[in-house]
């Protein structure tokens, strides 16, 4: 499925932190507790919490409550869909090639 141009930048900025990195590495792990991204990571709970709405709002992260923690994990097909639409955006496209006509 090819992502529109707004989903394609929502999506992108999403990756666009190095805090939001982190915890996507920790999650490449298997299923984390807020409290061990918040050991982990070395950062405010209010901070995780902006962290996590964003990624959970783009769809790479799903989170589950159990008792007073969430839990998050990664979602795969997300994450797969995420990593084709840039492999389509970063390759070379032969059915609309141009020339260029400019003069030197």
């Amino acid at each position: 499925m090819e992502l529109n141009l707004t989903q394609q930048v929502n999506l992108y900025k999403t990756f666009c932190d190095e805090q939001r990195l982190q915890i996507i590495d920790q999650l490449t792990y298997g299923e984390r507790c807020a409290c061990d991204l918040l050991d982990k990571l070395n950062i405010g709970q209010s901070t995780l919490s902006h962290h996590m709405h964003l990624l959970v709002e783009s769809g790479l992260v799903q989170a589950r409550r159990e008792s007073k923690w969430t839990y998050y994990t990664l979602n795969e097909l997300v994450c797969t869909q995420a990593l084709n639409q840039l492999k389509l955006t970063m390759t070379k496209k032969t059915d609309q090639a141009t020339n260029c006509d400019c003069e030197n």
